[in-house]
């Protein structure tokens, strides 16, 4: 949750006592489901982007079930997505746990966010007022955040602003596959488990690729976060292969 710190890294969390408690409410804005089971895998996946849920989490059936008035089975099924999803993982005999990712991990999800982001900010000179604007209320809520010293609530700023620029593109499609991209990244960033270093350098880079947006310079705003994915995948990838191998005893 914002401004609260996660789990110690490495640590397994169980969801018997009040972490399911203190989850939040569905938020409001999620996109329509098909099913009751894709709505709950829809809110769980905004807890994850949003840091409520971090790498190592039980979640007890029992509990969500309770909290958000919907069936065990229908809780499996959103189970059952969002491990396709690589977002959860099921271990025998122990219950259903938030994925922790690897460095590999980390070297997928930069490609695939190139991928999403980059071309929606190159193509985003006849983007419309109000997407441009979503990129510039996400970085205002990290300065915020920054403000207050909340450099967990400045992550989650972080993941707004990187879904406001795949929003550029316009597609109900892009935005689906970002959502499940940047809750796989929300989980890296957990288990570093260091949100300033990892977020407040790149602060003022997201005003600046803002900032080019506004001028509709979106060549030289796609060159920026070119460059900014570069940084922020080399700086993560060197810290998760450090981390594994102390893990490993080398």
């Amino acid at each position: 949750m914002e401004g609260t710190n996660p789990p110690l890294e490495g640590a397994h969390v169980t969801a018997t006592d009040d972490l399911i408690d203190r989850l939040p409410e569905p938020p409001e804005a999620l996109a329509p489901a098909t099913s009751q089971a894709e709505r709950v895998a829809d809110m769980l996946r905004v807890f994850v982007i949003d840091g409520a849920l971090a790498p190592g989490t039980r979640l007890s059936e029992e509990r969500l079930s309770r909290k958000y008035g919907v069936s065990r089975n229908t809780l499996r099924e959103a189970f059952r997505l969002l491990s396709r999803e690589r977002l959860l993982v099921h271990q025998m005999h122990r219950g259903v746990f938030v994925n922790r990712p690897t460095s590999e991990d980390v070297r997928d999800l930069f490609s695939a966010r190139r991928t999403l982001e980059i071309p929606a900010v190159r193509g985003a000179r006849d983007a419309c007022d109000r997407a441009v604007a979503a990129v510039g209320s996400a970085v205002a809520e990290g300065q915020a955040a920054r403000a207050q010293a909340d450099w967990w609530a400045m992550g989650t700023a972080n993941m707004h602003f990187h879904r406001a620029l795949a929003g550029l593109a316009g597609s109900a499609r892009i935005n689906e596959f970002m959502s499940q991209v940047l809750a796989e990244t929300r989980l890296v960033f957990h288990v570093m488990n260091a949100p300033e270093q990892f977020h407040a350098p790149y602060l003022d880079w997201n005003r600046r690729i803002h900032q080019r947006l506004t001028e509709r310079d979106a060549d030289t705003a796609a060159v920026e976060l070119s460059r900014y994915l570069d940084t922020s995948e080399e700086q993560l990838v060197t810290a998760f292969t450090a981390m594994e191998r102390r893990a490993d005893g080398r």
